[in-house]
């Protein structure tokens, strides 16, 4: 796999449009939360979409199973946004829940439902954010559970996509106490990865 689908100026392009984008994020997912939030430093790998599983794994130290939500977005850009997290956490993102719900609003909020909640946040904040910077208007497809403990290889399912090669662009969300973890995935076709360049270079050619 050519790991020089993206130049090293375009890489770093690409992770400091990432890190304005999950900036941005972070501040929605704080006021909801009403916790302060840490994150980490975007991670951009080209891979075989029949080894995605395997370098998302690498790449997020996950080994046990997971609570995923997914998005579809388009524009000459187009992929998927997938935001994971270890199922075991998701008792400590409802312990927050007082914040931002009431507690009638609590009781009739299931733990998914949290998740869920979290997920379309991330995914449509960071999206949204990352190609505007890169001039595109993305169309968004409705998000939807993939699935709660399930496996990253039931989340990465190479038969379901018709790529071969992605685009994988990866970044964490921690709360302070680190108790909880959402990880949130790009996953770009292929055909997308010559537009991200074009988009690339022209944005570095603006500055």
């Amino acid at each position: 796999m050519a790991e020089t689908a993206l130049n090293e100026d375009q890489r770093d392009a690409l992770q400091e449009v990432a890190n304005m984008a999950m900036g941005q994020a972070a501040t929605r997912l704080s006021k909801l939360l009403g916790t302060f939030i840490e994150l980490s430093v975007p991670r951009v790998r080209v891979v075989s979409v029949a080894d995605a599983s395997e370098a998302l794994r690498e790449m997020t130290g996950i080994t046990d199973t997971v609570t995923a939500v997914r998005q579809g977005f388009r524009s000459d850009i187009k992929g998927e946004a997938i935001v994971l997290c270890k199922s075991g956490s998701v008792d400590q993102l409802c312990a927050l829940v007082d914040d931002p719900y009431t507690k009638s609003t609590y009781e009739a909020t299931t733990r998914t439902e949290l998740v869920f909640d979290v997920a379309t946040v991330l995914m449509g904040a960071c999206v949204s954010c990352i190609l505007d910077r890169l001039g595109r208007s993305p169309i968004f497809s409705p998000p939807g559970m993939l699935g709660s403990d399930i496996g990253l290889d039931e989340v990465f399912q190479p038969a379901m996509l018709a790529w071969k090669t992605a685009l994988l662009l990866e970044v964490n969300f921690a709360l302070e106490d680190h108790s909880f973890r959402a990880h949130l995935v790009m996953l770009m076709a292929e055909d997308a990865i010559a537009h991200m360049n074009e988009a690339l270079d022209a944005l570095l050619s603006s500055l």
